[in-house]
């Protein structure tokens, strides 16, 4: 293929992948967007700036050299475009699915801000690294040198897991400890197939596994084994658990038959469509087919329950959101796309009350209107209640998505000198990512709070690094001593 010149937007619209039509992707939990053919990834990327000062790769958590992969995929370099992606990116197939594009990297390029459009960097980075699977390119990394020590790793989500590719990459034998019984997080049980289906994250797990990180499926830290024996086991370990526990409603009724918590939900569905049958959901409790659902919340999380309640077959499916759309949280993205499916907005609205019916299932939520004042901490506009204004909506099922909150990782750890911030997250030292408890380090959404994944990501590798400085400290020091 002949060499393709960049700045090419002046001569081509940007342009995404096709995505299928909101009537039939509601039927099933495939992925949505489709990919890029070779001539239309070779244009796509043409229409790169390569700035000066690459706005994108600054606003980028990892900081990937995205002009650079931009131009060699352009170029028809395909390979070394892939070499250049997963040399800052763990995870470069999955964060080009899932990572909110709109308020990171495509929302900070110079083209967006003059109104040209943003190069289609998320579907550029897909491409990429999903040719590179299909090529052959993507094999298992083996270290320059074995070490003798190793790492133990909690949890098998994206810090966890890019924490493991560093570490193995140092020469460190690494155990990843999962209470779950596949690897991957929220990445295979809170994030649904249609934005990200689950082969793509097994295909990278068994990179892993084939490089030689071991995982332990179904090992609960603080009952299948303590902390205290992991640390005896390990030279260093790393707490990588992320956030699991739910943000509850503070309302009253909101312990009604029938109000479920967003995770609790996602993860029945994700495993429904893993191949097994979940309990939960057989009985009908975590089913929305035939049910008025209404989820409360305007984060991801919430459009993600949105989307998964519609294709399941619910009979009406409303967001309740005390702001307004230009207020909310999550990625408009994935706004729009809730809306194609069906999904219905109900924006500047309050639940006051959760109402129940017989047996104690829920009936309804209470609600108020709300008006925005001036902006508070966040910048946000502040809502305040519009008198007069309460109304009553219908709901067989209500889904809390507030957002996460960590767990008690000092009880359920049985390590009371674990130190936590006054949110629960751990609280670590900010030069080595090292806790309260000597060789022991935390990275991901249990040290900075439910965030984004491609920052799980770049902590995980920061964390990498700073163990790696902590087992070499040790080996020199214990070194010395010998030689003396």
């Amino acid at each position: 293929m002949a060499q393709q010149k960049m700045l090419q937007f002046t001569k081509l619209d940007r342009r995404t992948p096709d995505k299928r039509a909101a009537k039939a992707r509601r039927k099933d939990f495939d992925e949505i967007y489709g990919g890029f053919d070779p001539k239309g990834a070779t244009e796509q990327s043409s229409r790169c700036e390569q700035c000066g000062v690459p706005f994108c790769s600054i606003h980028c958590p990892l900081h990937n050299h995205i002009p650079d992969w931009l131009m060699l995929a352009a170029t028809d370099r395909m390979e070394e475009a892939y070499a250049v992606s997963s040399a800052t990116n763990t995870l470069p197939e999955i964060c080009g699915r899932i990572c909110p594009q709109d308020r990171l990297c495509e929302g900070s390029c110079v083209l967006e801000q003059s109104t040209h459009g943003a190069v289609t960097i998320g579907a550029m980075e897909k491409y990429i690294t999903d040719t590179a699977f299909e090529k052959g390119w993507v094999k298992p990394f083996t270290p320059r040198v074995e070490r003798p020590e190793s790492v133990g790793i909690v949890g098998a989500g994206p810090a966890g897991l890019a924490a493991a590719e560093q570490l193995r990459r140092f020469g460190y034998r690494v155990d990843v400890y999962d209470r779950y019984d596949r690897a991957g997080g929220l990445l295979t049980y809170g994030i649904p197939g249609f934005k990200l289906e689950k082969d793509v994250v097994a295909r990278r797990v068994k990179v892993f596994e084939d490089s030689g990180v071991v995982f332990h499926p179904n090992t609960d830290i603080g009952k299948t084994v303590t902390m205290r024996e992991l640390r005896r086991r390990h030279h260093a370990v790393v707490i990588a658990t992320g956030v699991y526990k739910a943000r509850a409603l503070e309302l009253g009724g909101a312990d009604l038959a029938g109000v479920i918590p967003a995770l609790e939900y996602l993860t029945c569905s994700n495993r429904l469509n893993l191949g097994e049958t979940p309990a939960a959901f057989a009985s009908g409790r975590l089913d929305a087919k035939g049910k008025k659902v209404v989820v409360i919340g305007g984060g991801d999380t919430a459009m993600d329950c949105l989307r998964t309640a519609v294709r399941q077959g619910a009979t009406s499916v409303k967001c309740l959101y005390r702001r307004d759309r230009a207020n909310m949280p999550g990625s408009q993205r994935e706004v729009d796309n809730a809306i194609e499916e069906g999904a219905e907005f109900v924006w500047l609205t309050q639940p006051l009350e959760i109402t129940g019916g017989e047996g104690g299932q829920v009936a309804g939520v209470r609600t108020v209107r709300m008006h925005l004042g001036l902006p508070d901490a966040s910048g946000r506009q502040s809502p305040a209640p519009v008198p007069g204004s309460e109304t009553l909506i219908e709901a067989d099922m209500v889904i809390e998505a507030l957002g996460f909150e960590p767990e008690d990782l000092p009880a359920m750890f049985g390590e009371p000198e674990l130190a936590v911030r006054r949110s629960g997250t751990l609280k670590v030292d900010a030069a080595s990512m090292m806790t309260s408890l000597e060789g022991v380090f935390a990275a991901g959404d249990i040290v900075r709070g439910a965030s984004l994944v491609v920052w799980a990501v770049r902590d995980g590798r920061d964390v990498a690094q700073h163990v790696h400085n902590f087992i070499r400290q040790g080996a020199e020091a214990s070194s010395l001593v010998k030689a003396g």
